[in-house]
């Protein structure tokens, strides 16, 4: 029965399919985003095992035009069983994808020929970022080290995002990020043939119910300049976000499903289009906050990358936060937030640290403490709109980056501090057992979320 049976990842060959004069105009160094990959998952689809029954090397190719998405499946296998026991792959895969495929090969390409030209992205233009296609140079790690234009005023100017690459440039390729809904012209359709991804890349993830009005997207696109000027347009990835009522008078949107497929995943583009989601949210009045909906690891490393470099890079905050006044300045956080200052410094800011309002001088109350000023930190998370937990991570991330290693006074006020929130948020569990067990818990979930959060500062540097 073994040699009957075909891995359903390793069979299903997934295919985004260029135009001929766009497939041969990509420079060697990124001819993969033509070639096959494989899903992550195919147990929504095909069981799960993940395993197809009666066929000797059966490879399903799903193709889809790289833009326009349409879809197309062909099956091949050098042998097959007979008989109602023998699975069907190909019909199986139909019942998740659009009704709008495509059922001859010749057409399919036509189509992708055609669609190249015409195709455009459904919505409206929140964002865009630009990378050279030099041959021969990997793509930046961090999309916004090519950032298109100024550096929104609120992150503090000019730093080490800001290096400009024209996008008019016969070397730019730019990666532009749409705003949509159910009522954006032509976008249910769209959404029927790219929610396939979903399925393949997300664990538990499924197919969100169209008749839900609330739901808001997001996609990402690559878009490349034919030799005649012609802008053709290639998915990259999506996410889809879910509004709620925000106590007392606002709303809350939720980033629900996100998705970077195969060929341009590991190259900064996910980070990029988290940056987009918050950017957006951060300049839309209809929201107070944006949360996550119960994110995987990677993600949540993802998340946590981008979020603190959007803290970081945000002078104000910086300077408040670590009681300095020139941003990239040494810092060591010392107990009650004193920034290592003289003696004479530290004797005048004494009196003055606890009376500021949070936006007084710099370069005396370092606000990240330990313990962190809970008024001024809720107030920079209102205004950038982090979730609470989330939020209440970050700034214990920040304060252990800047830690003095040598003071003991510091280092049980930063571990008072975690420890207090974890009480709080695992409250009902703790209860449950008796006090010294509590202690113990406690202090072996702190040693847990410290040595994680050094893992994020790692992956910073």
């Amino acid at each position: 029965m073994t040699d009957w049976t075909t891995d359903s990842n390793e069979a299903l060959q997934i295919r985004l399919v260029r135009a001929n004069e766009d497939d041969v105009l990509l420079p060697a160094s990124q001819k993969k985003l033509s070639d096959v990959f494989h899903p992550k998952f195919t147990y929504p689809i095909f069981g799960e095992e993940e395993k197809i029954y009666g066929y000797k090397n059966l490879s399903i190719k799903f193709s889809m035009a790289s833009g326009s998405l349409r879809q197309f499946v062909s099956v091949e296998q050098t042998a097959r069983l007979t008989g109602t026991a023998i699975d069907d792959p190909e019909n199986t895969l139909y019942q998740y994808l659009s009704d709008d495929r495509i059922k001859a090969k010749e057409e399919f390409i036509k189509r992708v020929e055609e669609d190249a030209k015409t195709f455009k992205p459904m919505g409206a233009k929140i964002y865009s970022y630009v990378r050279s296609q030099s041959s021969g140079k990997q793509p930046s790690k961090d999309p916004r080290d090519t950032t298109i234009g100024k550096l929104k005023e609120r992150n503090g100017g000019d730093d080490n995002y800001s290096r400009h690459i024209d996008e008019e440039s016969p070397d730019a390729v730019v990666y532009e990020v749409y705003h949509a809904n159910w009522s954006t012209p032509g976008f249910l359709e769209y959404h029927r043939r790219m929610q396939i991804f979903i399925l393949l890349y997300i664990e538990a993830g499924s197919y969100i119910q169209e008749d839900e009005e609330k739901w808001e997207f997001v996609t990402l696109f690559e878009r490349r300049k034919r030799r005649d000027g012609t802008q053709v347009y290639h998915f990259v990835g999506y996410s889809s976000l879910y509004p709620f009522y925000f106590y007392p008078a606002s709303t809350r949107l939720r980033l629900s499903q996100f998705v970077i497929v195969g060929p341009y995943q590991k190259q900064g583009h996910g980070s990029a289009l988290y940056k987009a989601i918050h950017d957006f949210v951060l300049s839309s009045p209809r929201f107070a906050e944006l949360t996550v909906e119960d994110p995987s690891e990677d993600f949540e490393d993802l998340r946590d990358k981008v979020d603190l470099r959007t803290l970081l890079n945000h002078k104000e905050f910086v300077q408040e936060a670590y009681g300095v006044s020139q941003v990239g300045q040494p810092v060591r956080l010392r107990r009650g937030g004193r920034e290592g200052l003289s003696s004479n410094t530290d004797a005048k800011d004494e009196s003055k640290g606890e009376a500021r309002s949070g936006r007084g001088k710099v370069g005396s109350k370092a606000m990240l403490g330990p313990p962190t000023k809970s008024k001024w930190a809720e107030r920079w998370r209102k205004e950038l709109k982090f979730a609470k937990r989330q939020y209440d991570r970050l700034i214990e991330i920040l304060v252990l980056r800047a830690l003095d290693p040598e003071d003991e006074a510091t280092q049980r006020a930063f571990r008072l501090q975690v420890k207090a929130r974890l009480k709080t948020f695992n409250f009902e569990t703790l209860m449950q057992l008796e006090q010294d067990e509590q202690y113990d818990k406690l202090e072996e979930t702190f040693q847990s979320v410290k040595e994680g959060y050094e893992r994020v500062l790692n992956m910073l540097k």
